[in-house]
């Protein structure tokens, strides 16, 4: 949420500046580059609600949690972002095809600037707000994130286009445009395939699913893991396991191995729940 606040604020600071910057220099990419930074405003309100319902504690309609709801709000985020790139595509085909921007006027000096500061501050972003994803598992944010990278490619397109008309190269943008476009289309896939991974109870990484079994294994009174099955829900992770458990000990005995396990699984990060179910073996 904090992360969220600080993306609202410089987003909104940062937007009013590019469009005042766009307007006085005539830059109509810098102007564009407004709107898509205005648009990354709308993009943090839908993490700010993705996270916010996906931490309500269980219900009876929902005794698993809510944390899908966060993919939910990430499949939201990366339409939003195939949009954006799509539109920055569109209109760098339409200048090419219409031949439109050999009636563009020349940027002033102030719109270079303003594109050069967008490019750091919104490079920031990115990697703050990667970060802080990384450090909580979350799906929406680090769709958000990529919000981030996309505005400052999309400035990077900007601040090429407006050096190439200073310099008598008036397609320079356009065709800047189209290869951010594809950068952008890269990212929005790879954050609705993650979404829709985590919505369909896709299993965790062979390596995880392997740390599992040899934190399962050092458990003493374990004699062996007879199945092991992992889904993720949401950013958080479920865990069913099946120990084989010499068969000549008390039900009591069975029942503080298993619970040892059990402990040990949720240690592992990102694991919410582990089932554990004992085999006799002779």
């Amino acid at each position: 949420m904090r992360v969220s606040k600080v993306s609202l604020i410089i987003n909104t600071l940062l937007s009013v500046f590019k469009l005042m910057a766009g307007i006085f220099s005539n830059s109509g990419a810098m102007i564009s580059d407004a709107v898509h930074s205005a648009s990354d405003v709308l993009s943090t309100f839908v993490v700010i609600i993705g996270v916010k319902i996906a931490s309500k504690d269980p219900d009876t309609d929902h005794p698993y949690g809510h944390e899908r709801m966060e993919c939910v709000a990430s499949i939201i985020l990366s339409v939003m972002l195939a949009l954006t790139g799509l539109g920055i595509g569109y209109k760098g085909i339409s200048t090419i095809m219409l031949g439109q921007y050999n009636t563009m006027k020349i940027p002033g000096l102030t719109a270079l600037l303003a594109a050069v500061l967008s490019i750091l501050i919104k490079e920031w972003m990115y990697w703050y707000t990667r970060n802080a994803a990384r450090r909580i598992n979350s799906g929406t944010l680090m769709a958000d994130a990529w919000h981030h990278r996309s505005d400052a490619l999309s400035s990077v397109g900007a601040l090429v286009g407006i050096i190439g008309a200073r310099e008598g190269i008036l397609v320079a943008d356009s065709v800047a445009s189209l290869v951010i476009c594809l950068f952008i289309e890269k990212a929005a896939w790879d954050i609705m395939k993650d979404a829709v991974d985590k919505m369909v109870d896709k299993a965790c990484p062979a390596e995880t699913v392997e740390d599992m079994r040899k934190i399962i294994l050092s458990v003493d009174g374990v004699e062996g893991v007879d199945d092991i099955k992992t889904r993720l829900f949401g950013a958080r992770i479920y865990v069913d396991v099946e120990i084989a458990v010499r068969g000549n000990r008390t039900l009591n005995e069975a029942h503080e191995i298993a619970h040892r396990v059990h402990d040990a699984i949720e240690e592992v990060p990102g694991v919410k729940h582990c089932m554990v179910h004992e085999n006799p073996v002779n």
